[in-house]
């Protein structure tokens, strides 16, 4: 399934895109309940298929499954009047799937050509960093460039997210806690990255995080090896790698984080990018108010948003 988070008439909801259509998800369990002659549908739709990510995430396996059903249920009834569960892709707005993640954990140095171009040597272990839920935008919004530097770069990420509390789990149980995959961009301020040792402060400016299109299920994708990865500004190709260059995979990652930390249903984990950023390119380039930036994934989708200049920073 392609997971999504949506707003429709200012209220927020998952749903699943199916041939340039939404069905929302919740509110399609409830209906399938309700057909069911369940009493407290309401009540148990809200318990296994709630109306946010997070929250859907936290039922693991069972409430995927039942939104499988629940997803048959609203296509068999799409064109009964009494229930308004279908809509055209082009009617709502898509957020990012996961607008608020727990925690957002970001490896850096992960893809060979990039450690080269930053004239760095394989890690021999993960570098490790964060960004906050802050970040995170949609893949219909702009990505603000505030005027507080002059060094905005891209960075294109394979993304997984986690379906499951994992802790001190082994790499071959791995990809059982991965609910399923995105797209981020880990847009960087990059001379406040670099005023210090530790890289927070170029990370997790407002809007420096546009993640989607959706959430590819690991059903749907089911390995995180092979993919191809490309980034354009303005239809020029910038970055280009894939997946099997990684330096850690999805498997070693999940076992790695998992001895530092439980990590729960819904944290988002930035996999890397590969070669080709702005401050390693000479002579060096740097994202400007209009300029467009696409990334696309194999098996996952593509992700795109424009650079907009904020002329101040909002109090």
């Amino acid at each position: 399934m392609k997971l999504i988070t949506f707003n429709r008439e200012g209220t927020s909801r998952i749903g699943v895109i199916v041939n340039e259509e939404v069905v929302d998800l919740h509110g399609a369990y409830k209906a399938l309940l309700e057909s069911e002659g369940k009493l407290r549908a309401v009540q148990i739709a809200e318990a296994f298929i709630p109306p946010d990510m997070n929250g859907f995430l936290q039922g693991g396996a069972e409430s995927m499954a039942l939104a499988k059903k629940a997803l048959d249920y609203a296509l068999s009834h799409k064109d009964d009047s009494s229930y308004t569960l279908v809509f055209p892709l082009r009617d709502v707005r898509m957020e990012a799937p996961i607008p608020s993640p727990g925690k957002i954990i970001c490896v850096g140095h992960n893809y060979r050509e990039h450690i080269l171009e930053m004239k760095r040597e394989l890690p021999p272990y993960p570098v490790v960093f964060a960004k906050f839920s802050n970040t995170v935008i949609g893949p219909q919004d702009d990505i603000p460039f505030y005027p507080i530097s002059e060094q905005l770069d891209y960075e294109a990420e394979f993304a997984f997210v986690v379906g499951k509390r994992a802790r001190n789990v082994s790499q071959a149980e791995a990809l059982d806690y991965v609910a399923g995959y995105t797209i981020v961009n880990d847009v960087t301020y990059r001379d406040l990255q670099r005023r210090t040792l530790q890289w927070l402060q170029g990370k997790t400016v407002e809007g420096s995080a546009p993640m989607g299109p959706w959430l590819v299920t690991s059903d749907e994708l089911n390995n995180p090896e092979g993919l191809e990865v490309v980034l354009t500004v303005n239809g020029e190709e910038r970055q280009r790698s894939n997946t099997r260059n990684l330096v850690f995979s999805v498997q070693y990652l999940v076992e790695f984080l998992s001895n530092l930390m439980t990590l729960e249903p819904g944290d988002v984990v930035l996999t890397g990018t590969p070669g080709g950023v702005g401050i390693a390119r000479d002579p060096q380039v740097f994202l400007k108010d209009g300029d467009v930036v696409k990334i696309e994934i194999d098996g996952v989708g593509v992700l795109e948003n424009r650079v907009k200049q904020v002329e101040e920073v909002t109090q």
